[in-house]
């Protein structure tokens, strides 16, 4: 099945980077997206940033707690992000945590899709299997 939608971000918490060498540094934040669509919720991420002297070099990874409901069924699951900007050569990938889902939702398996567009809007598509 797939889920289409938009979301909204809200307080991004950065904390003072924990390691910091050579222009390398690792830092935390905590964030949290509200879901619109066929995904409706509330998601909490924790990520760890690794940013460099290049300004298009960049990582993160994060897990993400997703509570709502997904095409009429409620519960939640977690997903892991791992990001990857090479000289702005881009990857993402988000993928469903196996047996985090809750719920309506419990033997949730899939991959999130996200978009930014160029006005900064943020949507997704979730494709999944229940």
């Amino acid at each position: 099945m797939t889920a289409k939608g938009t979301f909204d971000t809200a307080g991004w918490d950065a904390k003072p980077p924990f390691d910091e060498r050579d222009g390398v540094s690792l830092g935390l934040v905590t964030l949290t997206k509200t879901f619109h669509g066929d995904l409706t919720g509330t998601g909490v991420v924790t990520m760890m940033v690794a940013t460099t002297p290049v300004e298009d070099s960049r990582s993160y990874v994060a897990l993400e707690r997703i509570e709502g409901t997904l095409h009429g069924r409620s519960g939640s699951f977690v997903v892991q992000h791992n990001a990857v900007s090479d000289a702005g050569d881009q990857s993402l990938r988000i993928t469903v945590v196996p047996d985090s889902a809750t719920g309506e939702l419990r033997g949730l398996r899939g991959e999130l899709a996200i978009v930014i567009a160029s006005d900064g809007g943020h949507s997704y598509t979730f494709d999944y299997r229940l």
